[in-house]
């Protein structure tokens, strides 16, 4: 099958393309490859694809890796440009992962949040719906739980109580999906994903930010006085769930009741899941396991919540055990040491302080 991923240079989206192409796929990714983190991680995730970063331009690359493989550097938000690839490719399914990421980055610069992640996304709900694709998967996030204190989060809950204006951009995209596959019958199944780590990694989510900082000697920031846990999800985990709900496309519930309409299912083919571990984990509980795999302690910044942020993130995905079978099966012990390996390889060695 032909499969397009959104965002491919990402964290997620590489770590996906890898996984379709060694089962066969046909991949065609893009991504704009901004600069809201460095881009040489963005490239160097490409490089493990075989799209080397001279090639890359706003025509299409072939991987030199993957025979069924090939990139274009193009942004979402150009509609124009993602109708003529849509018209052009005929996809077999979509998997939308790109958009601009970051809580507290959305406190700065709430115009490219609209610009990538609403205006990006009508784009691909067209793309699909001018050319008969049915097979649609797209990102959301455990933020749009926002002021909800109820624990686990579950995909049942209502999330009308957004903190950040990412998180109500994410709400809006679930929203918009929703209204496609009721319009046009889309097969739309949107993931919630709670704190993805491991190789590869963003550098503004807390293991490479914690990483780079024990590394420098420098005071790592622990914010709420480190009273906080997330629901840490190694990305093996994550992308065996985002393969199983590729290869079960959304389905409409017989049994949804619009008297007491439940926000996760419809009489529409479109479906909710959180996507996490299940499991969550305290922050000095993390950062302690860090520095054994670093054999450095850490020095701690203490500091209040920041706005925006939650205090904890714990996923009920009982939804996808039940429809795939979806099980995590990497501890918080293994998924740090392999993460562990991979930044002293790629990134500690890449600034030559441990490579002698």
């Amino acid at each position: 099958m032909k499969i397009l991923i959104t965002g491919i240079a990402g964290f997620i989206g590489f770590h996906l393309a890898k996984r379709l192409l060694d089962d066969g796929h046909e991949v065609v990714g893009l991504d704009n490859i901004n600069d809201y983190y460095d881009v040489d991680l963005k490239y160097g995730r490409l490089t493990q694809l075989g799209i080397e970063k001279e090639s890359i331009s706003h025509s299409f690359t072939t991987s030199t890796t993957y025979e069924k493989c090939k990139f274009i550097q193009l942004d979402v938000s150009d509609r124009e440009s993602i109708e003529r690839l849509f018209a052009d490719e005929q996809f077999g399914a979509v998997s939308h992962l790109a958009a601009q990421a970051g809580v507290r980055y959305s406190l700065e610069n709430p115009h490219t949040y609209i610009e990538s992640n609403i205006v990006g996304f009508i784009n691909i709900l067209e793309g699909c719906r001018k050319n008969g694709i049915k097979n649609l998967s797209f990102a959301s996030s455990s933020s749009v739980y926002g002021l909800n204190r109820s624990q686990p989060f579950k995909t049942t809950d209502h999330t009308d109580h957004p903190v950040s204006l990412y998180a109500a951009t994410k709400k809006s995209t679930e929203m918009m999906a929703h209204s496609y596959a009721h319009l046009y019958g889309i097969e739309i199944t949107g993931l919630r994903f709670f704190t993805v780590y491991g190789p590869w990694g963003r550098p503004d989510m807390a293991p490479m930010l914690f990483a780079d900082a024990i590394l420098h000697n420098r005071p790592i920031k622990v914010f709420n006085y480190g009273k906080m846990s997330r629901d840490f999800t190694y990305i093996d985990d994550i992308i065996d769930g985002i393969v199983k709900v590729i290869n079960n496309p959304a389905t409409s519930n017989p049994n949804w009741d619009p008297h007491t309409p439940q926000p996760n299912s419809s009489s529409a083919p479109y479906k909710i899941y959180n996507i996490g571990n299940s499991q969550p984990i305290e922050l000095m509980d993390f950062i302690n396991i860090l520095e054994q795999k670093l054999g450095i302690e850490a020095k701690k910044e203490m500091l209040p919540m920041q706005n925006g942020d939650v205090v904890s993130t714990y996923a009920d995905t009982t939804p996808l055990q039940e429809d795939f079978g979806y099980t995590p099966l990497t501890s918080l012990d293994e998924g740090i040491e392999k993460f562990v390996e991979w930044y002293r390889e790629f990134v500690w060695c890449g600034q030559e302080r441990l490579c002698e």
